[in-house]
């Protein structure tokens, strides 16, 4: 046994120091890459007799919950390829995209011989780990494999016979490996031919069954060559959403339309089949049954079945109408109102949103107005300014406390805001600015949706709706490591932008929104002139800089009338300069300027005697006069 196990070891130093695969184990290419790796990366040693690292209970009670999605879908699909397999000597494994071991179905008398081989659950069968061995080596190439005795690099492994397949989810991100070891030493390799293709087809199965589980909800385009071959694990699989837009494609969709994922993904069906959208939809049904003759533009020829709900509305002419209600904001601007209304579609679904735009925007205003344009209309609405507070007083704003938690603490203790949020909506403004220890809590909030006090021991279930805001770029804060890239993800459901305010195409009309709202009743008109300056201003503090502006325009006015002079400064400074005609094209305004210059002269330019007619204070008359550019000439 020791003769054999030094003659490996040699074999695998020959690859390192010629360089090329031999005749032997390392024949196939993917093995030698592998032994290659395992002695120039991984720095392990072929002799050393180690067994695998396991996990401990509680981390690995962690990594099945994570994956708890794809075990419930695979539990059935491992336990029908052990008995396919007919025969003792097999064990059937699931691992997680790491390589570590979540699963294990075999005969009970067996179970004792494959722990000794280092199969348990929880076992890091990984490549830097373990070496080249059948689901490690499955998760660096890939694809398919086998790793029969001695192609695998420890010399402690050489006992088993390891076939393993990639399980990939919607996106083409390794999900899972499923894996059949065997720990006989009879098992010649082409006997492995049989059970490669049966794990391969097994992999398939579990794909598909949890590509349709994580768009059950969604529109879902099955199809394939030849009518038969639908349902089966060749078929393409094309999620997309109502517009027609994909979504996620499976390897098979890919493969039948000759396009990248990257190329397909967000692309139109329009673009890819020969058929109008509203014709496409008309096709759904909840539980299709019959598969139809569907063409791309290319002149292929496919069939294909559409599970949904059949639109009885053609989708190409279905009108994108804007809510009736939008509380707060002014959605008069084609992109805004499209952001509104697709925003509000999947906040209805529970579907997070991350907000972007400016400093100023109104993501606030943005976010407040879905949450009262939604089912959770009477429900809290709790916004919080994570830039805003003290990062040692943002745990206890968000998680809250328990009675003397901490020196100074109430003593009846605080509910925190995500609590206060129970039933409703959470507003987490500024949230690239949260501390990275503060985000690594929140995530864990969002998937279990429960929060645990500061001080407290039991985790207090909570329901509400999350959306985020944030004016600086989290992707940038992701790759430069100042952001969680696992809670950017959970975070961005949707994304929407909101366009600055000198973007807007409706600058008027929230002009007169603005006003009104800030004027509380007050019937305060602005002057052609001054109208135009704040239309035309950049504002680079975007619709709060204007707000705060024509706020105090509304506190210093004494005369229910706005001029250019009572602009401030920089306004008026990029103001154009406008003559008397195009000042006085303003009908009332015009009516005005006649009546004043009718007393002015009746009262032969006696500016006290006017101002005491109109009931104003000189002064206000004086401005009057000035705004209309009224002078006494000779």
């Amino acid at each position: 046994m020791r003769t054999q196990q030094n003659r490996h070891v040699q074999r695998v130093l020959n690859v390192a120091q010629s360089g090329a695969a031999l005749a032997g184990p390392a024949a196939d290419p993917s093995v030698a890459r592998s032994w290659l790796r395992c002695l120039e990366q991984h720095h392990l040693d072929p002799a050393q007799a180690m067994a695998p690292a396991v996990l401990e209970h509680a981390r690995m009670l962690e990594c099945r919950e994570r994956s708890r999605q794809v075990l419930e879908i695979a539990n059935g699909e491992m336990s029908s390829l052990h008995r396919q397999l007919a025969g003792s000597g097999n064990a059937v494994l699931l691992t997680d995209a790491r390589g570590v071991i979540l699963n294990c179905v075999t005969q009970q008398a067996e179970q004792r011989t494959f722990e000794r081989a280092g199969l348990w659950l929880g076992a890091d069968w990984s490549e830097a780990c373990e070496g080249t061995n059948g689901i490690g080596t499955c998760l660096v190439e890939r694809q398919p494999l086998t790793i029969h005795q001695d192609e695998h690099f420890r010399s402690r492994h050489t006992g088993l016979t390891c076939s393993a397949s990639p399980v990939f989810d919607p996106h083409g991100d390794l999900l899972a490996v499923l894996d059949v070891s065997s720990a006989r030493r009879d098992v010649s390799r082409q006997s492995q031919f049989h059970t490669m293709a049966l794990v391969n087809l097994s992999a398939k199965a579990i794909e598909g069954c949890y590509f349709l589980r994580s768009y059950e909800n969604e529109w879902l385009l099955r199809f394939h060559a030849q009518a038969e071959y639908i349902g089966l694990f060749s078929e393409g699989l094309l999620a997309f959403n109502g517009e027609g837009r994909v979504r996620a494609a499976n390897q098979s969709a890919l493969n039948l339309l000759g396009m990248a994922r990257a190329e397909l993904l967000g692309r139109s069906l329009e673009t890819l089949f020969d058929v109008p959208l509203d014709e496409l939809f008309a096709r759904a049904s909840p539980q299709p049954g019959a598969a139809w003759p569907l063409r791309t533009h290319d002149g292929q020829l496919l069939h294909a079945m559409l599970r949904g709900q059949r639109r009885s509305t053609p989708a190409a002419l279905a009108p994108r109408a804007v809510p009736a209600q939008a509380p707060g904001l002014c959605l008069q601007d084609g992109q805004l109102a499209e952001a509104f209304r697709r925003g509000l579609k999947v906040y209805e679904r529970d579907v997070p949103l991350l907000i972007g735009g400016e400093t100023g925007a109104g993501k606030e205003a943005f976010a407040r107005a879905l949450h009262q344009a939604c089912s959770r209309r009477g429900k809290p609405f709790v916004a919080i300014n994570c830039a805003a507070i003290p990062e040692a007083l943002i745990e206890s704003e968000l998680f809250g406390y328990r009675g003397g938690s901490f020196t100074g603490a109430r003593k009846e203790g605080m509910r925190g805001k995500l609590q206060q949020a129970d039933g409703g909506t959470l507003f987490l403004d500024e949230i690239g600015d949260m501390p990275l220890a503060m985000q690594t809590r929140l995530l864990r909030v969002l998937e279990e949706r429960a929060v645990v006090p500061v001080g407290a021991l039991e985790a207090q279930p909570v329901d509400l709706r999350l959306i985020s805001a944030s004016h600086r770029d989290l992707a940038a804060l992701v790759a430069a490591g100042q952001f969680r890239e696992d809670l950017f993800y959970r975070l961005n459901g949707l994304q929407l932008r909101l366009p600055p305010l000198r973007e807007r195409e409706d600058r008027e009309a929230l002009l007169d929104q603005l006003l009104a709202e800030e004027g509380k009743g007050l019937n305060v008109r602005l002057d052609r002139a001054a109208r135009q300056a704040l239309l035309d201003y950049p504002w680079p503090g975007n619709v709060r800089q204007l707000r705060t502006v024509l706020r105090t325009l509304l506190a210093l006015c004494e005369d229910d009338w706005i001029g250019l002079d009572d602009l401030p400064g920089e306004l008026r400074a990029a103001a154009p300069q406008w003559p008397v005609s195009a000042l006085t094209e303003d009908p009332l305004a015009q009516a005005e300027r006649d009546t004043l210059l009718r007393l002015l002269n009746a009262q032969h330019w006696h500016v006290s005697r006017v101002a005491a007619e109109l009931g104003i204070s000189r002064n206000t008359l004086y401005r009057k006069l000035q705004r209309h550019g009224i002078r006494r000439h000779g």
